[in-house]
């Protein structure tokens, strides 16, 4: 590893040209990438992020909140102290292997074995930025075409600390002992540390600062509890906390003059007050103080004592600042007699512009602000969560335009705002969010490009076997498919949650859509036990002209699916496409079909049957495709969801129960079938009737596959 001092920065652009003339608007740097080691369940992955937002989803439990957790550790926190726990699950055995190479005097292995948590973040700039500003203890590299910093973090063993980590630990005891132990000396062994690394050549970094970090790159965390639900007597209001926060905010600041005057008027204001009180107050003090004579006070030589009120603006507003709503006849409701989605609203909005505010306050205009908003839906009505997350990149813009107006009204300001050449707008706001959500309206409203899926997997083990530790991968979906617009208007215009479930079936129309559900629940009675009620499976109507389409996407998701489509043979024997009957040989018309088995160009229906013989077709071990079948070898067979539930149920529908050829059955089942009304009344009819009725066989085997399916976690594959 090789180590570089610090050396002097020389202005100008990297190729050594001269700084271009005029006004040239220079690319902001911005936070691309973060690798991520050892975190929980943040193994070994990596984070994308987008210029704007980055919408974290997944299932629960699958790392989004570790990612906030990780970054406040290592750059928002004074000291950092993480214990075994937050180690991921497969660091345990390392553990344990460098424990018995420091045991056999093997002590330079011993501590390359010894896990680290690290978190490396890619910066990029512009390389022709004529000042590196903030960037400048992070650039390492001598390349003039290089345009990125990389910043590590590691919490690794200390140097020296190999013999006190492990000395005391004894030999031979069991592994859940051992590790109790190593723990205990991980917060006392384990240290922080950061470093500038070369982006063309690793083993060349730099130490720096952490105060240099949070010079680059500050972040904010606005968290899901955000305490409005506590109507508990005593409890600080917590739109008053912000107040508080930005009258801080306005101590700090170096550009934002129109709050800073704001705040010494508040402070006058209750100097004065405080003076009326102080009269007061002395009033009360010469009433009480016979009494306090009569108990001997003042005695043993004390002093007379005096009355002072001192009134602290920051506190005031903490503790008394309240927000009121207009009401009837001069009445005004207090903010808890508001809903908690508004309230929500408007304190996120005013934790944000606290946060603005807070940055422009204390840093660089070119540093970075990444602001993580975890559950924004928290209380908000579906309209709402999608209005919010539209318009959350609007305040890039909109804060700074709202303090220029701010400041440019207050007396004084217009000439200074005018001089310093930022009438058009306040300090420019270089900010990324990283929102974390769980609604389905947040996700489907954000841009296909901007998702970031988490995704728990575990490594396939033999049946019987027990699951080793699970991890998460976070897989980019505008890597999946070339589908992204068709995709985002589907999940959008449907409100489809596939993000979230734990499984998904994707169906035909309408009729299985209201079908599936009650097949679903019939199946699981007749087998207690067998099936998890505590996983959620989302059901989807995409139509066999579609479905294939999710195809790449629930590869990447690595959820249990069961698409359940249609063989709609067709004869291509003659010049039009004509419907046949499955006995009579045709192919499938079915595209969703066709994507399935894509080897073969012109497969034929006989071929399709005989592949899902046994079993229905399965994908990836973590898709299956199921069309109709026979309900007994080589007998008629459905080429619609009416038809096969038809055949499935030949006395409801008076076909006949002998061995008649399978054409004829199969005519008697559409025909039974066509004089019906719409074919949704067709499902409802039977799935709400009193008479008992079958599950379609390529349905009922679809769905047995799907309840055999653990859900939790996803099988590691080759991606």
């Amino acid at each position: 590893m090789t180590q570089t001092t610090a050396s002097p920065v020389i202005p100008g652009p990297r190729d050594g040209s001269a700084e271009p003339c005029g006004h040239v608007a220079l690319v902001p740097p911005r936070l691309t990438k973060a690798v991520i080691r050892n975190f929980r369940l943040l193994r070994r992955t990596e984070l994308s992020f987008t210029e704007k937002v980055t919408l974290c989803v997944g299932r629960n439990n699958t790392g989004k909140t570790s990612l906030a957790k990780l970054f406040e550790f290592f750059v928002a926190r004074k000291k950092t102290a993480l214990h075994i726990e937050d180690f991921s699950a497969d660091c345990y055995e390392e553990f344990l292997a460098a424990h018995r190479l420091y045991a056999s005097g093997e002590t330079e292995q011993a501590r390359d074995t010894v896990p680290a948590v690290t978190l490396t973040l890619h910066i990029s700039y512009d390389k022709d930025c004529g000042q590196y500003g903030p960037l400048a203890p992070f650039v390492v590299d001598l390349d003039p075409d290089c345009s990125e910093v990389v910043i590590r973090f590691a919490y690794a063993l200390g140097d020296g600390a190999l013999k006190e980590f492990f000395g005391g630990v004894p030999v031979g005891a069991d592994a859940t002992d051992t590790l109790e132990r190593l723990g205990r000396g991980i917060p006392k062994h384990f240290e922080m540390s950061v470093t500038a690394v070369d982006p063309t050549d690793e083993a060349n970094v730099r130490p720096v600062g952490l105060a240099d970090v949070r010079t680059l790159v500050r972040v904010d965390f606005v968290e899901a509890q955000r305490g409005l639900d506590d109507e508990g007597e005593g409890h600080a209001a917590p739109i008053g906390a912000v107040f508080e926060q930005l009258l801080n905010a306005a101590e700090k600041s170096r550009n934002a003059t129109w709050l800073e005057e704001l705040a010494a008027s508040i402070d006058t204001t209750l100097v004065k007050t405080s003076g009326s009180l102080d009269s007061s107050l002395q009033k009360v003090r010469e009433r009480v103080a016979p009494t306090l004579k009569a108990f001997g006070y003042p005695g043993l030589g004390n002093q007379e004592f005096v009355t002072a009120a001192r009134l602290d603006s920051k506190r005031l507003l903490r503790n008394f600042a309240r927000i009121h709503y207009p009401g009837v006849a001069g009445v005004r409701f207090p903010e808890s007699y508001n809903g908690l989605g508004t309230r929500n609203l408007v304190m996120i909005l005013l934790r944000l512009f606290t946060c603005y505010r807070d940055h422009t306050a204390t840093s660089p205009e070119s540093g970075i602000h990444l602001v993580f908003l975890e559950e924004p839906e928290a209380h908000l009505h579906p309209q709402m969560q999608e209005a919010f997350i539209q318009r959350l990149t609007y305040s890039v813009s909109l804060f700074p335009r709202i303090d220029a107006q701010m400041r440019a009204s207050m007396p004084g300001q217009a000439a200074a705002t005018e001089e310093s050449g930022t009438a058009g707008g306040g300090p420019r706001w270089n900010a990324q969010f990283v929102v974390t959500t769980h609604s389905a309206h947040v996700a489907n409203r954000g841009h296909f490009s901007d998702i970031r899926y988490f995704r728990k997997e575990e490594d396939a083990v033999e049946s019987g076997s027990e699951p080793g530790p699970a991890r998460t991968v976070i897989k980019d979906l505008s890597q999946v498919t070339d589908d992204e617009r068709f995709l985002r208007k589907y999940l959008t215009l449907t409100r489809a949650d596939l993000y979230f479930a734990d499984k998904a079936i994707l169906v035909e129309g309408a009729s299985e859509r209201v079908f599936v559900p009650a097949a679903e629940e019939k199946l699981a009675a007749r087998r207690p036990g067998e099936t998890p009620q505590h996983q959620y499976v989302t059901l989807m109507e995409v139509g066999g002209a579609h479905a294939h389409r999710f195809y790449p996407l629930l590869k990447v998701l690595g959820i249990p699916a069961l698409i359940i489509t249609d063989l709609d043979p067709v004869d291509k024997s003659g010049p039009k496409r004509d419907k046949c009957l499955v006995s009579e040989a045709g192919h499938p018309h079915n595209p969703s079909i066709k994507a399935w088995f894509p080897e073969t160009e012109d497969i034929t229906v006989a071929e399709l049957l005989q592949r899902a013989e046994t079993d229905p077709p399965i994908a990836g071990g973590s898709m299956c495709l199921a069309y109709q079948v026979p309900e007994e070898p080589g007998g008629p067979c459905g080429r619609t969801f009416e038809d096969a539930f038809a055949l499935a149920n030949r006395a409801l529908f008076d076909i006949s129960a002998g061995d008649a050829p399978a054409g004829e059955l199969e005519e008697q089942a559409r025909s039974s079938v066509e004089s019906r009304r719409s074919k949704v009344d067709f499902a409802l009819d039977h799935v709400l009737g009193d008479h008992d009725w079958e599950v379609p066989k390529y349905i009922r085997r679809g769905l047995e596959w799907l309840m055999a399916q653990d859900g939790t976690a996803t099988k590691a594959d080759d991606e």
